[in-house]
């Protein structure tokens, strides 16, 4: 079925026009054919998560070269590719034709995007040499941490993972799951939600989130 975009991109940014017939090019004649490539690299049950397909890091070195890159940070962000948010828009749909390959191949694929998004934003200078840079250059994954088992997780309000301060540390107590990310052999880091002021009277201020490497002692991935 054809589709049609709503928004004349002739009317968009010189810059964005390239890309975006770039992205198109990479994705339906790159991408898209490597996909039973991508399946059969991949590994079956448990193996899978340990796999990383020489497919994808292929596409991932032709991407950038295309500059074809970390598209989705936005223009308000020095490490951006300096896109509006209805130009980056564009491109999303166009990798979403390729979803297991075309994303990543970007260096745009979820938890990653939002992840960098926060150490962009809120990052220390310290944080962002040591997190988001790799992460921004593909040599490292992280994963979100917020789903819990036990409670409607999508309202954060619920979570009922515990966050204490102890002198220069945090002990954090809890159990995630659905945690994306997780079993991929290059997390490095992951970006934990837990209570930090469980008795604050205003429910919305309850919550921190805690930048904890994958590395840490303590942390079990239960299953991928």
């Amino acid at each position: 079925m054809a589709t049609q975009n709503l928004i004349d991109i002739t009317k968009l940014s010189p810059k964005f026009q390239d890309l975006y017939a770039k992205a198109k090019d990479f994705v339906e004649n790159d991408c898209i054919p490597a996909e039973k490539t991508y399946e059969l690299q991949m590994g079956q049950n448990e193996d899978r998560w340990k796999v990383i397909p020489p497919v994808l890091e292929e596409l991932k070195a032709k991407a950038r070269s295309l500059g074809l890159w970390n598209l989705f940070l936005g223009k308000d962000y020095a490490e951006g590719a300096g896109l509006t948010n209805v130009e980056y828009g564009l491109i999303a749909e166009l990798t979403g034709r390729c979803p297991k390959l075309a994303p990543e191949a970007m260096n745009c694929s979820a938890p990653d995007t939002g992840n960098m998004e926060v150490f962009a934003k809120y990052g220390t200078p310290a944080q962002k040499e040591k997190w988001l840079k790799p992460l921004l250059d593909g040599k490292i994954r992280s994963a979100f941490a917020m789903t819990e088992p036990k409670v409607a997780s999508s309202d954060a309000t619920n979570i009922e993972t515990n966050i204490r301060r102890v002198g220069n540390e945090y002990i954090i107590n809890g159990l995630k799951w659905w945690i994306s990310g997780a079993g991929d052999p290059r997390c490095a880091v992951y970006l934990v939600m837990g209570k930090t002021d469980p008795d604050n009277s205003n429910k919305h201020r309850q919550q921190s989130l805690v930048i904890v490497p994958a590395d840490t002692p303590g942390i079990t991935v239960v299953r991928p």
